[in-house]
């Protein structure tokens, strides 16, 4: 008996142009699927944070200012685009808008600390350091707005940072829990090459923060539930 009667007839492999084909539709459909994601989780952000998007003279108040962490220099210092949200805060705290300030950022190693440092900034400019609290835990935009509604009990904020950051900040703060509006910045659009980065950013991070939404999760540390906010908020 020969070979080929024990094994039986030798499957016909696809040619070359099929592979070809084949993975060409796959690639097609992976890229159409991609921008499909995209561009849904961009409109989310957009609908959701429509009408809630205000400059500083406009924004309704609220009990508190949510200040989203960014770099910190070596020498302790905030970057640029960090010290331009602050100062955003301080002028809503001066101008009576707010009663208190939350600075939400990492502090996940001790030698660097984006709270602290956000804190220091506040103080040397005025602010009161009772009218400050901090959440050392806001290592992304939706844990700390996560962190801000179930930690320090948040309910009504206006959110600050940059304004390419703002729509998801405050689609993020007002999908879960918060009466969320926004006050963004752009006087650091001047650092043309960081900033375009950001923008760019925002196209992935919308699809993270849908897909953080959708799983809710919790954020990396929860912990007990903080009165920080309540006290500074009541602070006379």
């Amino acid at each position: 008996m020969t070979e080929s009667a024990i094994l039986g007839p030798v499957p016909k492999l696809p040619s070359l142009r099929t592979v070809i084909n084949r993975l060409a539709t796959s690639v097609a459909l992976g890229a159409t699927l991609t921008v499909l994601i995209m561009a849904g989780s961009d409109h989310w952000v957009r609908e959701t944070a429509a009408g809630h998007v205000h400059d500083l003279d406009s924004v309704p108040p609220a009990p508190v200012a949510l200040v989203l962490g960014a770099q910190v220099d070596p020498n302790g210092s905030p970057s640029p685009f960090l010290a331009a949200r602050l100062e955003v805060a301080r002028q809503l705290l001066e101008a009576g808008k707010i009663k208190a300030i939350l600075v939400s950022g990492d502090h996940g190693e001790w030698r660097y600390n984006e709270p602290g440092a956000m804190l220091r900034w506040l103080v040397d400019h005025g602010v009161p350091s009772e009218r400050v609290v901090l959440d050392h835990a806001g290592f992304d935009t939706y844990d700390s707005c996560s962190r801000a509604h179930r930690v320090f009990g948040v309910d009504r904020a206006i959110v600050v940072t940059q304004n390419f950051h703002l729509p998801r900040a405050v689609a993020l703060c007002r999908t879960l829990g918060i009466d969320a509006t926004g006050v963004g910045d752009d006087s650091v659009r001047v650092y043309r090459t960081v900033w375009l980065r950001g923008e760019l950013r925002e196209q992935g991070a919308a699809v993270k923060a849908a897909a953080d939404v959708l799983s809710q999760r919790d954020p990396v540390f929860l912990g007990r539930h903080e009165t920080g906010v309540e006290t500074a908020v009541n602070t006379n």
